[in-house]
């Protein structure tokens, strides 16, 4: 993990142990943005959601969590990036159930729900990026 202040954190995704190790980035940045503690548990099993895909489906990527503010808004901005293989059908991924592997196919949709804007970004053969963000109240 590297990072410059208590504002921002890159997390490396290889394995399962990240996953920890991103989970405790959201909630040092959260804690900074003000989140509430419900918002800051929120946003870390979003982020572990979107962060077990990547090392499940892509074999590696990143995390990057850092403070951020939205016109008067404060909040928190993760972004997970992979170069793996993309997702051919988002619509459907983006729907309960939905699964290429073994998994129940309620992570991405989940997430969606977990946080206050939900952006998925990917191309076949190049990779993901899905950004969350969460807003103090």
């Amino acid at each position: 993990m590297d990072g410059s202040g208590d504002a921002r954190r890159r997390v490396h995704l290889r394995d399962a142990s990240d996953l920890v190790v991103a989970r405790t980035a959201v909630r040092e940045i959260g804690v900074t943005a003000g989140l509430s503690p419900r918002a800051i548990e929120a946003l870390a099993t979003a982020v572990t959601e979107i962060a077990r895909n990547v090392v499940i489906h892509a074999g590696n990527g990143d995390v990057r969590v850092e403070l951020g503010s939205f016109g008067a808004r404060r909040g928190v901005v993760a972004t997970i990036r992979d170069d793996g293989p993309g997702i051919a059908d988002i619509d459907r991924a983006m729907r309960d159930g939905f699964s290429t592997g073994t998994g129940l196919g309620l992570g991405l949709p989940a997430a969606r729900r977990l946080v206050d804007e939900f952006e998925l970004v990917s191309m076949i053969e190049v990779g993901t990026t899905v950004t969350l963000r969460k807003f103090a109240t």
